[in-house]
Parts: C-alpha cells; sequence; structure tokens
C-alpha cells in the first residue's frame, strides 16, 4: 500500500472509531465537548467515597445550590496524612493530628459554634488556614475554581448564617456563609 493510501485508510479507521466513541457516550447519557469531570451540580460522596466521614455535612451537600457567588468564612484543620498537599508549610498542630483527632477537634468547635460561640473568634483561634485566620475579609466562592470542588460544592449549597463542615485535600473545613 503506497504512503497515500495508507494515510487515507488510517484517517477513515480514526473517524469510524471517534463516531463509535461518540455514539456509545451518547448511549450512556454523556455528551462531547464541554467541562469533564465532576461539576459543581454534582453530588458529593458518590459510591466511590472510600470513607464518608461523619463530621462532614452530608446534608447540606445532597441539596441544590443556593447562589452561584457567596461569601464565606472558614476554619481549616488538618492532619498528618495530608501534609504532601500543604507543599512543606503544613503547621504543627496538623502534622500532629491523626485524622480521628481532626475529626474530634471538628466536634467539639461545631459544638461551640451550636452553642453561640463567635464564628471569627473560633476561627482565629483553630483555623490552620492563617491567611484566611488572621484576615477579617470574607472568601468569594463562585463555581469556578481555584477553591478545591468540595468547599465550592459547600459554600454555594449554604444559606445566609448557616454553617457546614468539608472535607478537601487540605483537611476538614467549617464554613459558615456570610
Amino acid at each position: 500500500m503506497q504512503g497515500g493510501s495508507f494515510r487515507r485508510m488510517v484517517r477513515l479507521v480514526l473517524a469510524v472509531s471517534l463516531a463509535a466513541a461518540a455514539a456509545a457516550a451518547a448511549a450512556c447519557g454523556h455528551s462531547s465537548g464541554g467541562m469533564n469531570g465532576p461539576s459543581i451540580n454534582n453530588k458529593v460522596g458518590g459510591d466511590t467515597a472510600e470513607y464518608k466521614s461523619p463530621v462532614v455535612s452530608w446534608d447540606i451537600l445532597e441539596r441544590e445550590p443556593v447562589a452561584n457567588e457567596v461569601q464565606v468564612r472558614h476554619i481549616l484543620i488538618g492532619w498528618k496524612d495530608l501534609e504532601e498537599a500543604y507543599g512543606g508549610q503544613m503547621p504543627d498542630s496538623a502534622r500532629a493530628r491523626t485524622r480521628a483527632d481532626a475529626e474530634a477537634e471538628i466536634n467539639s468547635l461545631m459544638g461551640q459554634l451550636k452553642a453561640g460561640a463567635d464564628f471569627n473568634t473560633v476561627m482565629r483561634q483553630h483555623s490552620e488556614d492563617t491567611g484566611s485566620a488572621s484576615s477579617d475579609t470574607p472568601i468569594t466562592v463562585t463555581p469556578e475554581p481555584p477553591l478545591a470542588i468540595e468547599f465550592r460544592q459547600l459554600a454555594l449549597r449554604l444559606q445566609p448564617g448557616e454553617i457546614g463542615v468539608c472535607q478537601t485535600e487540605f483537611g476538614f473545613h467549617i464554613i459558615r456563609r456570610e
């Protein structure tokens, strides 16, 4: 087979393969193009979740988003298994903690907040995100990156004044919508 004929044959096989793949995807309910991977409307913690922490606000994460842009404050509590995500900047308090310790800390902090403790005071005293802990400026959250998808999903589902917990690669976040 000559070079030109061979190239036409390869293009034809490739075109047929792509068409078959698109048809298979459409049959499964997938569309070509657009954003791949999880979207802000996906529910968190489906069948593939390895461990569903009892401190995470699964009930809130099951809701539909209530806003496209919100202002939030958060308290981050990490643990030693997540050190790689911190790029060498993990606080000593997180480095000394296990996941179980982090869950206990989240339960304690949520208890304080539910009992009426001031969120900003608790955030300044306990958050391991030193940037947000030292700032009085809330974080603006939209469906778009750069914030972790789990953080965005929870934040956009919270009602004003509501508090919930999510987990990201950095640890647990107690988030309060302003």
